[in-house]
Protein backbone atom coordinates (compact mmCIF):
# COMPACT_ATOMS: atom_id res chain seq x y z
CA UNK A 1 0.00 0.00 0.00
CA UNK A 2 2.89 2.40 0.62
CA UNK A 3 3.81 2.81 -3.03
CA UNK A 4 0.24 3.93 -3.82
CA UNK A 5 1.14 7.34 -2.36
CA UNK A 6 4.87 7.38 -1.53
CA UNK A 7 5.90 5.87 -4.88
CA UNK A 8 4.29 8.52 -7.09
CA UNK A 9 6.41 11.64 -7.71
CA UNK A 10 4.46 14.79 -6.84
CA UNK A 11 1.47 12.88 -5.47
CA UNK A 12 -0.66 15.04 -3.17
CA UNK A 13 -2.69 14.25 -0.10
CA UNK A 14 -5.76 16.30 0.74
CA UNK A 15 -5.90 15.84 4.50
CA UNK A 16 -5.76 17.92 6.63
CA UNK A 17 -4.98 20.23 3.71
CA UNK A 18 -3.53 19.72 0.24
CA UNK A 19 0.18 18.87 0.37
CA UNK A 20 2.62 16.51 -1.30
CA UNK A 21 2.99 13.19 0.50
CA UNK A 22 6.39 12.96 2.18
CA UNK A 23 9.37 11.46 0.45
CA UNK A 24 10.36 8.41 2.49
CA UNK A 25 12.95 6.72 0.26
CA UNK A 26 16.29 7.28 1.99
CA UNK A 27 14.68 8.02 5.38
CA UNK A 28 16.01 6.30 8.51
CA UNK A 29 14.42 2.89 9.11
CA UNK A 30 14.08 3.63 12.83
CA UNK A 31 12.20 6.83 12.05
CA UNK A 32 9.83 5.12 9.61
CA UNK A 33 9.15 2.43 12.21
CA UNK A 34 8.59 5.01 14.94
CA UNK A 35 6.24 7.00 12.69
CA UNK A 36 4.20 3.92 11.74
CA UNK A 37 3.92 2.91 15.39
CA UNK A 38 2.84 6.45 16.32
CA UNK A 39 0.12 6.32 13.66
CA UNK A 40 -1.03 2.91 14.90
CA UNK A 41 -1.26 4.19 18.50
CA UNK A 42 -3.03 7.40 17.50
CA UNK A 43 -0.14 9.65 18.57
CA UNK A 44 -0.06 10.84 14.97
CA UNK A 45 -3.59 11.56 13.89
CA UNK A 46 -4.18 10.82 10.24
CA UNK A 47 -7.08 8.48 9.48
CA UNK A 48 -5.59 6.88 6.36
CA UNK A 49 -2.14 6.35 7.86
CA UNK A 50 -3.65 5.08 11.10
CA UNK A 51 -5.71 2.47 9.27
CA UNK A 52 -2.69 1.31 7.29
CA UNK A 53 -0.36 1.26 10.30
CA UNK A 54 -2.82 -0.67 12.46
CA UNK A 55 -2.95 -3.41 9.82
CA UNK A 56 0.82 -3.97 9.92
CA UNK A 57 2.68 -6.49 12.06
CA UNK A 58 5.99 -5.62 13.72
CA UNK A 59 7.69 -7.69 11.02
CA UNK A 60 5.86 -5.75 8.29
CA UNK A 61 6.99 -2.45 9.81
CA UNK A 62 10.60 -3.66 10.05
CA UNK A 63 10.62 -4.82 6.43
CA UNK A 64 8.95 -1.67 5.08
CA UNK A 65 11.30 0.55 7.09
CA UNK A 66 14.40 -1.28 5.86
CA UNK A 67 13.16 -1.25 2.26
CA UNK A 68 12.73 2.53 2.22
CA UNK A 69 15.96 3.25 4.11
CA UNK A 70 17.93 1.26 1.54
CA UNK A 71 16.68 3.50 -1.27
CA UNK A 72 19.13 6.20 -0.17
CA UNK A 73 20.32 8.83 -2.62
CA UNK A 74 23.90 8.14 -3.68
CA UNK A 75 25.06 11.77 -4.02
CA UNK A 76 26.88 12.96 -0.89
CA UNK A 77 25.09 15.63 1.13
CA UNK A 78 27.17 18.69 2.10
CA UNK A 79 27.86 18.94 5.84
CA UNK A 80 26.47 22.46 6.19
CA UNK A 81 24.79 25.16 4.19
CA UNK A 82 24.70 28.65 5.68
CA UNK A 83 21.11 29.92 5.81
CA UNK A 84 20.05 33.53 5.36
CA UNK A 85 20.23 35.50 8.64
CA UNK A 86 16.45 35.58 9.20
CA UNK A 87 16.15 31.81 8.69
CA UNK A 88 19.22 31.17 10.86
CA UNK A 89 17.55 33.09 13.68
CA UNK A 90 14.45 30.85 13.41
CA UNK A 91 16.55 27.66 13.25
CA UNK A 92 18.51 28.79 16.31
CA UNK A 93 15.30 29.73 18.15
CA UNK A 94 13.97 26.20 17.60
CA UNK A 95 17.38 24.60 18.16
CA UNK A 96 16.52 22.46 15.11
CA UNK A 97 20.01 21.18 14.29
CA UNK A 98 20.46 19.79 17.80
CA UNK A 99 18.17 16.88 16.87
CA UNK A 100 18.02 16.87 13.07
CA UNK A 101 21.80 17.15 12.74
CA UNK A 102 24.24 18.58 10.27
CA UNK A 103 22.42 20.15 7.34
CA UNK A 104 19.26 18.45 8.62
CA UNK A 105 20.26 15.15 6.98
CA UNK A 106 22.15 13.56 9.88
CA UNK A 107 19.78 13.25 12.88
CA UNK A 108 21.40 12.54 16.24
CA UNK A 109 19.11 9.53 16.68
CA UNK A 110 17.69 7.20 14.05
CA UNK A 111 14.16 7.78 15.33
CA UNK A 112 14.39 11.44 14.27
CA UNK A 113 13.70 12.25 10.62
CA UNK A 114 15.96 13.57 7.94
CA UNK A 115 14.20 16.74 6.81
CA UNK A 116 16.57 18.36 4.29
CA UNK A 117 15.02 18.43 0.85
CA UNK A 118 11.60 17.25 2.04
CA UNK A 119 8.57 18.85 0.34
CA UNK A 120 7.97 22.32 1.83
CA UNK A 121 4.20 21.97 1.90
CA UNK A 122 4.44 18.64 3.75
CA UNK A 123 6.93 20.05 6.27
CA UNK A 124 4.65 23.01 6.92
CA UNK A 125 1.60 20.79 7.53
CA UNK A 126 3.66 18.44 9.71
CA UNK A 127 5.07 21.29 11.81
CA UNK A 128 1.63 22.85 12.28
CA UNK A 129 0.26 19.47 13.40
CA UNK A 130 2.44 19.65 16.53
CA UNK A 131 0.58 22.85 17.48
CA UNK A 132 -2.80 21.14 17.23
CA UNK A 133 -4.37 19.83 20.41
CA UNK A 134 -7.64 18.10 21.22
CA UNK A 135 -8.69 17.22 17.68
CA UNK A 136 -9.56 13.60 16.91
CA UNK A 137 -8.15 13.44 13.35
CA UNK A 138 -5.42 16.09 13.24
CA UNK A 139 -2.28 16.55 15.28
CA UNK A 140 0.85 14.87 16.54
CA UNK A 141 1.64 13.93 20.10
CA UNK A 142 5.41 14.40 20.40
CA UNK A 143 5.99 16.59 23.48
CA UNK A 144 9.47 17.73 22.42
CA UNK A 145 8.37 18.85 18.97
CA UNK A 146 5.18 20.40 20.35
CA UNK A 147 7.22 22.48 22.78
CA UNK A 148 9.56 23.66 20.06
CA UNK A 149 6.93 24.40 17.41
CA UNK A 150 4.47 26.25 19.65
CA UNK A 151 6.86 29.20 19.86
CA UNK A 152 6.51 29.88 16.12
CA UNK A 153 3.82 31.63 14.10
CA UNK A 154 2.43 29.90 11.02
CA UNK A 155 4.36 32.38 8.85
CA UNK A 156 7.60 31.43 10.62
CA UNK A 157 6.84 27.71 10.20
CA UNK A 158 6.26 28.29 6.49
CA UNK A 159 9.61 30.12 6.24
CA UNK A 160 11.39 27.23 7.96
CA UNK A 161 9.66 24.64 5.76
CA UNK A 162 10.54 26.52 2.56
CA UNK A 163 14.20 26.78 3.58
CA UNK A 164 14.52 23.14 4.64
CA UNK A 165 13.02 22.03 1.32
CA UNK A 166 15.79 23.85 -0.58
CA UNK A 167 18.59 21.93 1.14
CA UNK A 168 20.28 19.04 -0.62
CA UNK A 169 19.21 15.83 1.05
CA UNK A 170 18.95 12.07 0.79
CA UNK A 171 15.17 11.88 0.57
CA UNK A 172 13.41 11.12 -2.67
CA UNK A 173 10.42 9.46 -4.25
CA UNK A 174 11.28 6.23 -6.02
CA UNK A 175 8.59 5.16 -8.47
CA UNK A 176 7.81 1.46 -8.17
CA UNK A 177 6.75 -0.87 -10.92
CA UNK A 178 3.12 -1.83 -10.64
CA UNK A 179 4.10 -5.28 -11.85
CA UNK A 180 6.20 -7.27 -9.41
Amino acid sequence: MCIGCHGIPGYQATFPEVHKVPMISGQNAKYIGAALNAYAKGERKHPTMRGIAQSLTEQDIAEISTFYEQQVKIDPVPATVEPPAAVKALLDKGNCASCHGANFSKPIDGTYPKIAGQHADYLYVALKSYQTEGKPYVGRGNAIMAGQVKQFSHAELKTLAKYLATLPGELRTVPQSKFR
